[in-house]
């Protein structure tokens, strides 16, 4: 008996599915360097299968970002339904974000070069550059209602922003141009997280100035660092 056109769809479907997994496990290994081939190869299709579905690398680049950004829209639409206060929501985002890098960095990194390298078509690298603003809205508004809840430090919010940001982004570079410490050393989230909590030692007077106690504080702490960092150059 001859399959209905709903069951053929069903093929299609998951057969273009397996091409996308199969190319997301390439690019992890490869980046951009990866060929149509080497898709063909880890989905067990023949090349020419691989063509049916997609007409050129570019294409399986498209969806494979098409997939990131309709995944994190789903995540971030779930996130926005989460009870808690803005404090609380921040934790959970950044340590989702953090712990994904180390699961999953090929996720990443796939936004990382749609955006650094120069051969990315321009409309794929606009639909990056989109996504990436749009997260930074997202990231820049939740802190300052922390801020307004005394959760989240009262630095400048851009450049909290760009502080988080920075963090993530060296975590997809260091696990591009060094995987082994990239797994060896990857960071507890509550590291970047204390970027955005409140600190006493950050806290100014109405004039400006640190307190005395702050400074003593300081030094102490820097006397501390001294004496750590001369222990481990006399182990050295």
């Amino acid at each position: 008996m001859p399959r209905t056109e709903e069951a053929n769809q069903r093929i299609r479907e998951a057969q273009r599915a397996k091409i996308l997994e199969a190319a997301w496990k390439v690019f992890a290994r490869k980046g951009r360097a990866m060929t149509m081939a080497d898709v063909a190869t880890a989905a067990d299709v023949s090349y020419g299968l691989t063509y049916r579905y997609f007409a050129s690398k570019e294409a399986i680049l498209h969806a494979l970002v098409e997939q990131t950004f309709q995944s994190s829209d789903a995540g971030f639409q779930h996130f926005r339904e989460l009870p808690g206060t803005p404090g609380e929501r921040l934790d959970f985002l950044l340590s989702r974000l953090v712990e994904s890098r180390r699961e999953h960095p090929e996720f990443s990194q796939l936004h990382y070069q749609v955006l650094s390298d120069e051969a990315t078509p321009s409309d794929l690298r606009e639909q990056a550059f989109r996504y990436g603003q749009a997260f930074q809205d997202r990231l820049r508004h939740l802190i300052v209602e922390g801020q307004a809840t005394g959760e989240v430090t009262g630095a400048d919010p851009d450049q909290l922003v760009t502080a988080v940001l920075a963090s993530l982004d060296g975590l997809t570079r260091l696990a591009l141009i060094n995987p082994e410490r990239f797994q060896k050393h990857f960071p507890d989230t509550r590291i970047i997280l204390g970027m955005l909590k409140p600190d006493d030692m950050t806290k100014r007077d109405i004039s400006g100035k640190i307190s005395t106690e702050d400074v003593r504080q300081s030094e102490r702490g820097r006397e501390h660092a001294d004496s750590k960092s001369q222990r481990y150059h006399d182990v050295l």
